[in-house]
């Protein structure tokens, strides 16, 4: 079983648009642009990191980036049982289900950011890594600070952040140290996010939350509010709102997926940090990370060898021992590829088809026994394509 993780605010990278520039999912870049009023495309291409450490940049842009993966790997036709994202990928991952349209995500992100930004301002504040700790250490120093600090973030284990005033986040990033911590790293933030420091933005938020009617989903989405799935729209608007000063429980959440039985942890994004945080958190967690067009084999190749026990990890049936089907990934007419008949042998990720501009890849490597779309015909999402055996 398959979970999508989408990163939050930190993982942008300058350039990380690049390898995107000429791929069909760039589109939703154009699209963003004319949602936010602001040329992502310009941010995602040539924002050096000091531009992209705005809040307000940082937080478009990695959403934006993480969809662009997103709809890319859609195309190939995988499909998670559970979503979730950190932070700002909440955001990701409410959209990547529906729960939000696309349109609706841009602008509540948008509304996000500033928010943030305007409560950094109001209420100066900043935050630490704190490595090598408990959680419950960690809570420790941060009440012999006796200022205001709080834990933010529930990372793995031994990976837990602190943030509240630049004092409180000193005195308490001491007391780690005398605790045992192996390292407190400070981070460039514009605020204490996930504290109380940002309870102007909260009350901000909500009321642009509930107008954008986030939608019931097939696909829950885990919260770091209390690292439960949820897939009812109508909780969304108080755990999204009391996600901005409450602690972000990833660890939690990724436990939680565990119990779920997500074996397959694929974060879509740039970064690469919840891969690693995968890996501390879920002993027996195999994971990968996409970023860039040419990672997208490396998907294909990694779910291909996977073994499924349940859940919609792809978009594949599984027949019998040696039987496989092909499924479309979207809507729309089917035209077979000139190159793969009946009898052939493909590999995992060969195009064996198309539904108009989309290609349809095979998640499976075997021999094509029939084709169960014909040329012409118009299909519907999650139509059989093919029958394979596989080898």
């Amino acid at each position: 079983m398959l979970a999508f993780t989408f990163p939050g605010q930190g993982s942008q990278r300058p350039g990380m648009g690049r390898p995107w520039q000429q791929h069909d999912s760039w589109e939703l870049v154009d699209e963003a642009s004319h949602v936010a009023g602001r040329d992502v495309g310009a941010l995602l291409l040539d924002a050096d990191a000091d531009t992209l450490k705005d809040t307000r940049n940082a937080q478009l842009t990695t959403f934006v980036a993480s969809l662009m993966v997103l709809d890319a790997v859609e195309r190939l036709g995988i499909v998670p049982s559970f979503c979730a994202g950190h932070s700002l990928g909440e955001y990701t991952a409410l959209t990547a289900t529906g729960a939000l349209s696309f349109e609706d995500g841009v602008r509540l992100v948008v509304e996000r950011a500033d928010a943030m930004h305007d409560a950094g301002i109001s209420s100066p504040g900043t935050m630490a890594a704190v490595l090598g700790l408990d959680d419950d250490v960690v809570e420790v120093a941060c009440r012999r600070a006796d200022s205001d600090v709080w834990v933010a973030n529930f990372n793995a284990p031994g990976q837990v952040v602190i943030a509240g005033s630049p004092e409180g986040v000193g005195a308490a990033g001491e007391h780690a140290r005398s605790l045992g911590a192996k390292k407190v790293m400070p981070l460039q933030v514009s605020g204490a996010f996930h504290t109380p420091f940002m309870t102007s933005a909260r009350e901000r938020l909500r009321t642009a939350i509930t107008l954008a009617s986030p939608r019931d989903t097939e696909v829950p989405v885990v919260s770091n509010v209390d690292a439960l799935p949820h897939a009812t729209g109508d909780e969304w608007s108080s755990l999204l709102s009391a996600q901005l000063s409450s602690p972000v429980r990833w660890k939690h959440c990724l436990l939680t997926l565990a119990e779920q039985g997500v074996t397959g942890f694929v974060e879509l994004g740039p970064g690469g940090v919840l891969t690693g945080m995968a890996k501390r958190t879920v002993d027996t967690a195999r994971t990968i990370s996409v970023s860039t067009p040419e990672e997208l084999d490396k998907l294909i190749e990694w779910v291909g060898a996977s073994s499924p026990t349940g859940g919609a990890q792809i978009e594949g049936e599984h027949l019998f021992a040696v039987e496989r089907l092909v499924v479309s990934p979207s809507a729309g007419v089917f035209t077979p590829s000139d190159s793969v008949s009946i009898g052939s042998t493909i590999s995992v990720g060969t195009v064996i088809g198309s539904i108009g501009d989309i290609e349809v890849r095979s998640p499976f490597a075997g021999i094509v026994q029939n084709f169960i779309a014909v040329q012409g015909e118009r299909v519907t999402t999650h139509q059989p394509i093919a029958w394979l055996r596989t080898q």
